[in-house]
């Protein structure tokens, strides 16, 4: 006789691994289009060429914001055309200026962007926020919104 055709006894010996890599092929075209959308979305910064490095000499500037509205340069209460041309002459001198920043709890949000526009404005790029560490930590979601409209 012959042989059969089809019998449901016949056991299957080979796999098939051709939906796998159509799996494979799906999540790859996926992660492809993702990278793209998240390279977009990053923050664009040009840096310097450079064919070796060297210490660079830096001025610190510390800025403070006082609840009364005062603002003080390095300790010393100063105006805001004093501070800018205090601003003016320390990009003059050649050396990187940073600027250190720092406000009482209660100056407001606004206080402190001015504040950042304005060493901005003068051509002063690298600037740092100081914290308390104790008071960086959040407050307890659980007691967020207790005894205010809507919590």
């Amino acid at each position: 006789m012959g042989s059969k055709l089809g019998s449901d006894d016949d056991v299957i010996a080979d796999i098939n691994i051709t939906p796998f890599v159509d799996i494979i092929l799906v999540v790859l075209i996926i992660f492809m289009v993702t990278a793209t959308t998240i390279v977009k979305q990053s923050i664009k910064i040009t840096l310097p060429d450079a064919a070796s490095g060297e210490e660079t000499k830096s001025t610190s500037l510390g800025l403070t914001l006082m609840a009364s509205g005062d603002l003080l340069l390095d300790g010393e209460k100063v105006s805001v055309p004093a501070l800018k041309n205090r601003l003016r002459e320390a990009k003059k001198s050649g050396e990187e200026v940073v600027c250190l920043i720092a406000a009482e709890k209660s100056v407001a949000h606004g206080r402190v962007v001015w504040l950042i526009d304005l060493i901005k404005s003068e051509g002063i790029a690298k600037f740092a926020i100081n914290i308390n560490k104790v008071d960086a930590i959040g407050p307890d979601p659980a007691t967020v919104g207790e005894g205010q409209a809507g919590g």
